[in-house]
């Protein structure tokens, strides 16, 4: 039944496909569900290499069972939303969008703060805001967002009402790859050191010297290709259309 839950005999059915090496589009087509809700099956559950059917569905049932008592301030939650969303589908891809985040590495809750953040219109939420959507400790979203400002996801700015507000914009992105960027320069200088301890002639010496200049490569192809990025798609209109000049006749 597609818009139900997933039944256990379907979980199996998921970690049978990825043992099978099927992508999750081929999985959600044999069992008759959404691409989106097999990957978010499977990436809040450990990802693809580490997918348990039973240890996902007990972990199901555990967030079911915290859930419960939270029922009415999710209720309140399921509001009709502004420029006439669907309350229900914008939850369903808060899901999968967080999902995507943690297949990429960051941490569950990291990962949820960083959804819930990007997808508000405003783009900046305070941490009693965050603490109300995502029903979690203080602590839980202050240690969050200290890692996603580690990373350059998010920054922090005071409105009028000098409260601390943690945001993200169209150069987060630019931003964290920059931040990147800068970790792979710390590997490679690291690299490099070690080459002048093991020599550069030996096994140990060429494997690192091969990982220095890869990286090195990386990274600076990684910032050339973000600056350029950033350049072109924010370069802001040169006039509004009533300001255009003609051009003269000849």
């Amino acid at each position: 039944m597609p818009g139900g839950r997933l039944t256990q005999q379907e979980r199996q059915q998921i970690a049978l496909g990825l043992a099978d090496g099927l992508a999750y589009a081929e999985i959600a087509r044999r069992l008759d569900r959404p691409t989106s809700t097999v990957t978010r099956e499977v990436m809040r559950n450990g990802g693809p290499t580490a997918y348990r059917a039973e240890s996902a569905h007990r972990a199901t049932e555990r967030r079911a069972h915290r859930r419960k008592p939270s029922a009415t301030s999710r209720g309140a939650e399921a509001l009709p939303q502004a420029h006439g969303r669907d309350a229900e589908a914008v939850g369903a891809y808060e899901e999968t969008l967080t999902a995507v985040l943690m297949g990429s590495g960051m941490p569950t809750m990291m990962s949820r703060v960083m959804a819930t953040l990007t997808l508000t219109d405003s783009g900046s939420l305070t941490a009693a805001e965050l603490v109300q959507r995502l029903q979690v400790s203080p602590a839980s979203i202050s240690k969050a967002i200290s890692f996603l400002e580690s990373q350059s996801f998010v920054r922090r700015e005071r409105d009028e009402r000098r409260r601390e507000r943690y945001v993200v914009d169209d150069d987060i992105w630019y931003q964290s790859m920059i931040a990147s960027a800068r970790s792979i320069a710390q590997i490679v200088e690291t690299a490099r050191q070690g080459v002048g301890v093991l020599g550069s002639g030996t096994p140990a010496g060429v494997r690192l010297e091969n990982v220095a200049r890869f990286l090195d490569y990386v990274a600076e192809s990684s910032v050339r290709a973000a600056e350029q990025a950033r350049a072109i798609l924010h370069t802001k209109s040169q006039a509004p259309s009533g300001d255009e000049v003609e051009p003269e006749s000849e």
